[in-house]
């Protein structure tokens, strides 16, 4: 299934975009889209850790996606 995903902050500079499709199996998993990622753009695996949110809401690793969720990629944050 292709789904839409928003990037904001180092996520947006990873993929050289703030919107963009990307293709993940029928029934596929917050984790699974998060693999792919990183083996679609290596640079992922170098942040500590990254945040996904579906339709508004963080969502865990075992959520599944469906085609008309609103997928967006939340990176590290930090400040003084």
């Amino acid at each position: 299934m292709n789904i839409s995903i928003l990037a904001f902050g180092i996520a947006r500079d990873i993929v050289g975009q703030s919107e963009f499709d990307f293709e993940l199996v029928e029934g596929g998993t917050v984790g699974a889209l998060k693999e792919d990622l990183v083996d679609r753009y290596p640079d992922f695996a170098k942040l500590v850790s990254f945040a996904i949110a579906v339709n508004g809401t963080y969502v865990t690793d075992e959520h599944v996606l469906g085609v008309k969720d609103e997928v967006v990629i939340i990176p590290p944050v930090s400040g003084g």
